[in-house]
């Protein structure tokens, strides 16, 4: 049963919402553990601080502001941020495969031990981003900027790094070994 204080919405675990039309909805700080949010639109949504430890398949959250939510192991596959607010966000051990993140902010973010595979990251910013343990395998990354970023025992086999910012980055030379032997382009990446 739901849970209304000051007038929002708190407690919605394990309800199951799944293709609804939330755009536009005050969740800040709603508690959606275990809850089945499936195709559901949250374009304009505002879920700051909001608990999404959910199934998130295929959301809409384009324009949404996530600032400080915690989506530790969501499931985003297929899901589109475009444009979404994702300050202060944990999206550690998530399942965002074939997810939409093109120019998305998500310097600082916590990824450690993300599924992203597949992920179009375009352009996107992972300034000092954890990406420790991810699966960036076939993830497009071209443009992206990841400078400082943590790519300790990531696995970035087939993902495309063309015109990427890696200043500083930490990474496994193997790692880029591998990716290197499946063709990607590499044009500009060590460019200062």
């Amino acid at each position: 049963m739901s849970q209304i204080r000051n007038g929002e919405i708190q407690d919605l675990q394990g309800i199951n919402l799944s293709g609804c039309n939330l755009s536009g909805a005050n969740l800040q700080k709603a508690d959606f553990s275990g809850s089945q949010l499936m195709g559901t639109n949250f374009t304009g949504a505002k879920l700051q601080g909001a608990i999404l430890r959910c199934n998130l398949r295929g959301a809409d959250l384009t324009g949404a502001d996530l600032t400080g939510a915690d989506l530790r192991g969501a499931d985003l596959r297929g899901a589109i941020l475009l444009s979404a607010q994702v300050e202060n966000i944990s999206f550690a051990g998530a399942f965002l495969g074939g997810a939409i993140l093109t120019n998305l902010d998500l310097s600082d973010a916590d990824l450690r031990g993300t599924d992203l595979r597949g992920v179009n990251l375009v352009g996107a910013c992972l300034q000092k981003a954890d990406l420790s343990n991810s699966n960036l395998s076939g993830a497009d990354l071209s443009q992206a900027d990841m400078e400082e970023a943590n790519f300790t025992g990531a696995i970035l086999e087939g993902a495309n790094l063309c015109r990427g910012n890696l200043l500083c980055a930490t990474i496994d030379p193997n790692a880029l070994k591998h990716t290197f032997k499946e063709g990607t382009c590499i044009e500009g990446i060590f460019d200062n």
